[in-house]
């Protein structure tokens, strides 16, 4: 990933709502989520969640497909697993095991 895909994806996330849409479009997998049901479960309007989507379609964070008269989005695994690694190729001095989550559990 080049920086600049790194600054639009992260500028694209640094927002509340799109951080929130983001989210739930990785927990939902790769089934993704018809808009109108991001809608109503972020309580974002219409016109307010089509530009959300645009921004994090722009970004390449999100794809979407259309089945019959629905938009099904889902979140751009592939570029989010860039991300990641652009985030954390040189961390710890090399040594990515040190960045491994650790589990709190």
């Amino acid at each position: 990933m080049k920086i600049k895909s790194a600054v639009e994806a992260l500028s694209a996330l640094a927002q509340e709502s799109r951080l929130s849409i983001f989210r739930l479009l990785v927990q939902a997998g790769k089934e993704g989520v018809p808009a109108g049901v991001l809608g109503e479960q972020l309580g974002i309007p219409g016109a307010t969640l089509s530009f959300h989507l645009k921004e994090l379609s722009r970004a390449k964070l999100i794809k979407s497909r259309t089945e019959g008269r629905y938009v099904i989005y889902s979140a751009s695994f592939g570029e989010m697993d860039k991300l990641i690694a652009y985030l954390t190729e040189n961390c710890c001095a090399g040594d990515a095991a040190q960045c491994a989550p650790r589990k709190t559990c």
